[in-house]
């Protein structure tokens, strides 16, 4: 049984919370000896488990880990939209504090930051003897870390936030002042991550799989002084999870974006879904009913099928990102090919015109859908590896990765570079994702061509080649960055958060608003024609972005105008 499924006893606690909410001067003063209340809910090892059950829940909100997360993926270069869809208010950056997302993200962290403060308000003086074992801490320590987790989306999401520690009895507690990412930092996310990863095992048994352990809270741990450039704290606790052995790469990177092989040797924090579980809930269910966490299945898969096989492409790939994978060039000399002209990255992660495998069960010659501009559906997400009937493709049971080994490995090779300029050490790392995707190493080119490797995020459509650089720091730094956590990572929820922490937003949207308009004006070389086969017409995906963008507006959301109305402590 996997945890966040176990909404038995979600019932006890959501009813614990409507009995608090309550005025008992409005009722009989005869008490019901049935109701339950905080007198009588904290009572038990099983009761503290279900109120943390309902904080897992809140990581399945679709601002979270689901659906809505669109709005963000389409945001930086991996992503592009059609005028007639929503996220294209994202794409263009006209979006404002009133906008669905910006609103529903900053509610549903929030939800998930009060459970968390429950739990760990209410065991803070809980009689040991109520536990078994080291469950007491282990409790506090998974509220914890999933607090700094709410916390850090919230941070990186608006700039900072409103610091909640406690769960609020009055107004005015709710009326609290906008506090820094650095604050946040300070007064939250550090301290707990810190006690979290003391506290928590490395694994857990099969029956409580995803929960959070060890390896997801030193991740995170790293991962926020990576943010900070704090490169030698950051480059030591990812080292760590890579020398604990935990982890690994699985074999087949395909692993990590279906609903096969969940919670593998490469998963260090994923979010369940289930397509069995309430299979009336299309991923929009927040809360509506005691036994419902919030959406047993998630809606993305919607939003990056293929509109010819039950989903509506509202989220596509960029040219940008399309031509890295064509040219994500595969080495016949790895095992993991079999012959494969397509990298085993690209076919996990895209579906071109003239594709190898399969797109829901067809060969390319039998899919229809490609074009007016639409050369590349995103495969991650999607039931793709499903015939088109089965299972309901608008809904998706495929759990959320948030942390994966690859991407420490990534991280690590990152942080190696800001301590110390170790670059033979970052293309060590980098090469070990590389090597599992099937592809050419950076050493391999570097062995071959003079200690070079060539700038594959330089579109060689538009500039003729890809520029060959010597290896240095800063060049592997500059692939890193544009290539490499790009094409491996790309709509897994941190494509945008790392441009703005790299300050490359203006610069990259205008060299790729450079490559649209070459297209624009060499339709006879960019139509129908190798890399990419474009149908037809050039999507204008940074036309308005390129121009739109500033970082005082635009790396992170808004306050919503809701918590500007209601919060009399916060200043515009």
């Amino acid at each position: 049984m996997k945890l966040i499924k176990n909404n038995t006893l979600l019932f006890v606690f959501v009813c614990s919370l409507f009995f608090v909410a309550c005025d008992e001067d409005s009722f009989l003063t005869e008490v019901n000896p049935n109701a339950i209340t905080t007198d009588t809910f904290w009572k038990s090892e099983r009761q503290y488990n279900s109120a943390l059950t309902t904080v897992y829940g809140a990581l399945q909100f679709q601002s979270i880990s689901g659906g809505e997360l669109i709005y963000e993926m389409v945001m930086g270069d991996i992503g592009g939209t059609e005028s007639w869809y929503r996220p294209n208010l994202f794409r263009n950056l006209t979006y404002n504090d009133g906008i669905y997302h910006v609103t529903d993200k900053w509610n549903e962290l929030y939800v998930g930051i009060f459970r968390a403060n429950q739990v760990i308000q209410n065991i803070q003086d809980a009689d040991a003897s109520l536990f078994t074992g080291n469950s007491k801490a282990e409790i506090e320590a998974q509220a914890k870390f999933l607090r700094a987790f709410f916390y850090f989306q919230l941070a990186h999401t608006y700039g900072g936030g409103v610091i909640h520690d406690k769960v609020a009895e009055t107004k005015e507690e709710l009326s609290k002042p906008f506090s820094t990412i650095a604050e946040i930092n300070a007064a939250i996310i550090l301290p707990d991550l810190e006690f979290a990863m003391n506290n928590l095992p490395q694994s857990w048994e099969s029956n409580d799989m995803g929960r959070a352990t060890w390896g997801a809270a030193t991740s995170l741990l790293g991962k926020v002084h990576l943010y900070n450039k704090e490169w030698p704290t950051a480059a030591g606790l990812f080292k760590q999870v890579i020398d604990s052995k935990v982890y690994s790469l699985t074999k087949d990177i395909s692993d990590n974006f279906q609903h096969e092989n969940e919670f593998n040797s490469e998963s260090i924090f994923e979010v369940n879904y289930s397509f069995d579980l309430a299979p009336g809930v299309n991923g929009g269910a927040v809360d509506d009913t005691p036994w419902q966490t919030s959406a047993e299945s998630s809606s993305i898969a919607s939003e990056v099928g293929s509109i010819q096989y039950g989903g509506f492409n509202t989220l596509l790939a960029s040219y940008n990102l399309q031509e890295m994978l064509v040219y994500d060039e595969v080495d016949p000399n790895n095992s993991i090919n079999n012959g494969n002209i397509e990298s085993t990255r690209m076919n996990a992660t895209i579906a071109v015109r003239f594709m190898e495998g399969k797109y829901y069960g067809l060969d390319f010659a039998d899919v229809k859908g490609f074009g007016f501009g639409q050369s590349a559906y995103v495969k991650k997400h999607s039931n793709w590896y499903h015939l088109p009937s089965e299972p309901a493709n608008r809904r998706s049971g495929i759990n959320f990765r948030h942390i994966r080994y690859a991407d420490v490995l990534l991280m690590y090779a990152e942080a190696v570079l800001g301590a110390s300029d170790d670059y033979a050490t970052a293309i060590e790392y980098i090469d070990m994702v590389r090597a599992r995707a099937g592809v050419i190493t950076l050493q391999k080119y570097m062995d071959d061509n003079g200690g070079k490797f060539p700038q594959l995020h330089v579109s060689k459509q538009v500039h003729g080649a890809h520029p060959m650089v010597q290896a240095n720091a800063q060049t592997v730094l500059t692939h890193l960055q544009r290539v490499e956590r790009a094409v491996e990572l790309c709509f897994e929820g941190h494509r945008w958060k790392d441009l703005v922490r790299w300050g490359i937003v203006k610069e990259v949207f205008t060299e790729l608003r450079a490559d649209e308009v070459w297209r624009l004006e060499n339709t006879d070389l960019s139509f129908d024609t190798a890399p990419l086969y474009i149908p037809g017409r050039i999507r204008p995906d940074f036309a308005l972005s390129a121009t739109n963008y500033s970082a005082e507006n635009h790396n992170y959301f808004p306050i919503p105008i809701q918590e500007l109305q209601t919060n009399t402590n916060i200043n515009n």
